[in-house]
């Protein structure tokens, strides 16, 4: 099974995505992934999984990041942020990606707010544990 989203659009011959695969440069342009690339990709699945494990049940759908390109926040929910990275993993590119319809902003936190309050947790149990 595949923990990527459903596309809306498969099996339909009027997708508007179809022309799409005409603007692909071709898989042989890519290089893949380094080593040290593949790590850090993995470690960021890591990091997900902890995230959303602690952030979920209170309420978080995902992450938030500002777009260099466009200077607007783009919201991810946490499947599509997993299976943006594992497409990565698999085919060495992130996957073209509709934004969130109409996202609560206060319901997505950045990165750095999930891995602070991760490592806060982390650092309140071992405290408790001493």
């Amino acid at each position: 099974m595949s923990d990527e989203p459903i596309d809306p659009f498969a099996d339909d011959p009027e997708d508007p995505a179809s022309e799409l695969a005409q603007l692909d440069l071709g898989d042989d342009l890519l290089e893949p992934l380094s080593l040290h690339e593949r790590e850090e990709v993995l470690a960021e699945l890591g990091d997900l999984d902890v995230f959303r494990t602690l952030l979920e049940p209170r309420g978080y759908r995902g992450l938030v990041v500002d777009c260099e390109g466009c200077a607007e926040p783009h919201y991810f929910d946490w499947d599509l942020l997993t299976g943006n990275l594992r497409h990565l993993l698999n085919e060495g590119r992130t996957r073209v990606h509709e934004p969130a319809f109409a996202p609560d902003p206060s319901c997505y936190v950045s990165w750095d707010y999930a891995r602070g309050y991760a490592d806060g947790v982390c650092e309140a149990s071992e405290a408790s544990e001493a």
